[in-house]
């Protein structure tokens, strides 16, 4: 730029710049070069990645139980086997005992709110009841628990490469309604009981933190180990039993009506009655027991459901690989029309189909939906979701329970603290999945960028709002459906589509699934991954949407003419960024000729502070200017978005 025409810029800055408002935006903060907190390393590295040396330890388990549905009660075993692969002697092993949440004198009782809300419980029981404790076969009482935790100290302490198996005979009270996570139905042809969190479960044990302890209070959900499971259940012979992984045993469980249909339904893409409810009526007196026994691979939980109300129905999911897979239906009566649960394995087996070849083929053998008490959970290969859920709302339910199998099922990141790494990424990827169903049968008001008005944007980003890298128990339970759910969905929608493009999103993305399937990433790790795929650098986008809770709002400040007796010289507008966060920007200037002029501007024009004055060509007079006039950003503040001329 020449001298004459960079101090007439200059000048013009200036003029312009005393008519700004006062702005709260720091560009030096938002684009420090001081982001990560540690640099990379032989465990995980600075690209992402896990490194040459990354290690985790892994638990198999052997379970085999009883449920009483006289007295309400499961009862039986678990064999765990347990596996050191870090580089640390273990001395003691900790256990996560969910189900003493339960408990009337649990932390979460006493932390859950008067008015109770989705992670209260429906009656108090006993948690579990431990009546033996063996490591390696050999009696270990050297023990204690608190709350939800037990402190094992091992006989022999475990040395790196090694394993130890800790068996233990347990019991416990199947509470009616269990913190939104598992609970029993009473329907018109009998209970449904879904079972989850229900025998002791290994805690992770990292090279971030060590042991990960934190109780079990209800809004926070899981951080478990990955492994092999064999288990069985044993339940009145009238029962029909569905649970995470494949069914080992049919031909032992299953009537010849029902097994057939079973092997029918593997082959078709239409959806196959397995029992239907002439079937549930005339089994309803059951005599004795039947043994249900399943196996699931490399997976990091398992869950069941069991009743002899059960409709059962069953569909073949269509894999990338070829590999076979199965979508399965149970749902009582009352839930069976097409306007409801008769249409839950067509959903099922479109979810799935969607996210293995958009994302990262499913891994399990059967993906079953469940209707029961429970509004919505998630488990490897099996959902609960609630019975009452009809049309778009079953839709999304279902869709986004199952979405979980790829976060935190697959990708097993920390939801005891990091809540947004599951809920976040799968909102965001339901809003692909819902466009993509049925020719966009239920797309209606899925555009996650129209649903953000100044008002919603003032709340999502407000003084009383919470940031996302609180603990999931430590946002305001008014504010966890903001802060796991929405906002993190709206950031990675406006990343992919405003910021790094479709196809660049798509491929670091898909980058992340395949780097930490079946692992432990933090969020430093999905930070760094993105930018090394991408080739941009982040930085203050994390720092805005992720690490703090910045604001938007930016502000058209004024127009001068390069000549004011003559509009058609050109014209220099002034925007202002009046708060924290950065984004890039459109700008729309219309003329009064109805001549329409469209800008876009990356975030690198807030690089050097929080004004910005661009030239743009004129034939007449200016109208009016408008940043975001398509309305995608969150701006808290819409009405100094427009500038209009008299």
């Amino acid at each position: 730029m020449k001298c004459k025409a960079l101090l007439t810029y200059c000048t013009t800055i200036c003029i312009l710049s005393i008519q700004a408002q006062q702005s709260n935006y720091n560009h030096k903060e938002l684009f420090s070069p001081l982001f990560y907190p540690q640099n990379g390393n032989e465990y995980r590295t600075g690209s992402g990645a896990p490194g040459p040396k990354y290690w985790q330890n892994s638990a198999d388990y052997d379970m085999a139980v009883t449920l009483d549905t006289i007295k309400e009660t499961v009862t039986g075993t678990v064999a765990i086997t347990y596996t050191n692969n870090s580089p640390s002697v273990l001395k003691e092993v900790w256990l996560q005992m969910d189900q003493n949440i339960y408990k009337k004198d649990s932390r979460a009782t006493a932390t859950t709110t008067e008015s109770g809300g989705r992670w209260a419980n429906g009656n108090f029981t006993k948690g579990f009841e431990l009546s033996s404790l063996t490591e390696n076969n050999t009696s270990n009482k050297n023990y204690w628990e608190n709350d939800t935790r037990l402190k094992l100290t091992l006989n022999t302490p475990l040395q790196p490469g090694t394993k130890v198996t800790i068996t233990m005979a347990y019991s416990f009270m199947v509470p009616e309604y269990g913190t939104d996570r598992m609970g029993r139905l009473k329907t018109r042809n009998g209970w449904i009981y879904e079972l989850a969190q229900w025998y002791p479960r290994v805690c992770v044990y990292d090279d971030v933190e060590g042991w990960n302890q934190l109780p079990y209070l209800g809004a926070g959900e899981f951080y478990l180990e990955y492994g092999n499971f064999n288990y069985s259940i044993t339940a009145p012979s009238n029962m029909i039993v569905v649970g995470s992984g494949i069914l080992s045993n049919p031909k032992e469980c299953l009537t010849p009506k029902q097994y057939d249909q079973y092997v029918l339904a593997q082959k078709s893409d239409k959806t196959i009655i397995l029992q239907d409810e002439a079937d549930v009526k005339s089994k309803l007196k059951g005599i004795g027991n039947k043994t249900w026994k399943y196996t699931c691979t490399q997976a990091r939980d398992v869950a069941w459901a069991a009743s002899k109300a059960f409709m059962w129905d069953a569909a073949r999911i269509n894999l990338p690989s070829g590999k076979p897979c199965l979508a399965m239906s149970v749902y009582p009566a009352e839930a069976k029309s097409n306007n409801a649960w008769g249409r839950s394995t067509e959903y099922v087996k479109a979810c799935i189909e969607h996210y293995s070849k958009q994302w990262y083929e499913y891994t399990y053998p059967v993906a079953t939906n469940v209707a029961g008490i429970v509004g919505g959970m998630e488990y490897p290969g099996i959902v609960f979701c609630g019975s009452t859920s009809t049309s778009g709302s079953l839709w999304g339910v279902t869709d986004h329970e199952f979405g979980h199998n790829w976060f935190p099922m697959i990708v097993g990141s920390n939801e005891r603290k990091y809540a947004w790494m599951d809920e976040g990424f799968n909102t965001f990827i339901n809003t692909l999945s819902t466009a993509n169903f049925n020719k966009g049968e239920y797309n209606a008001g899925n555009d996650i960028t129209a649903n953000v008005s100044a008002g919603t944007a003032q709340y999502m980003f407000g003084d009383g709002s919470d940031g996302l890298l609180n603990i999931p128990d430590v946002i305001q339970q008014y504010n966890l459906g903001n802060a796991a759910y929405f906002k993190p969905a709206l950031a990675l929608t406006l990343l992919r589509e405003d910021i790094l493009g479709k196809q660049r999103f798509d491929e670091a993305f898909r980058t992340y699934i395949q780097r930490w399937a079946f692992k432990h990433p933090t969020p430093w790790d999905f930070f760094r991954t993105m930018e090394d795929e991408s080739g941009e650098d982040l930085a203050w986008f994390w720092r805005a949407w992720f690490i703090n809770s910045y604001s938007l709002d930016i502000a058209v400040n004024n127009i001068a003419y390069d000549n004011p007796d003559n509009v058609t010289k050109g014209a220099t507008i002034l925007v202002e960024n009046l708060e924290k966060m950065a984004m890039p920007f459109t700008v729309k200037i219309t003329e009064v000729t109805a001549k329409i002029t469209t800008l876009k501007f990356p975030v690198e024009v807030w690089q050097r502070g929080s004004k910005y004055a661009f030239h743009v060509p004129t034939t007449s007079k200016i109208k009016m200017v408008e940043v975001d006039p398509d309305n995608r950003l969150p701006d808290v503040n819409r009405d100094n978005n427009i500038l209009k001329t008299k």
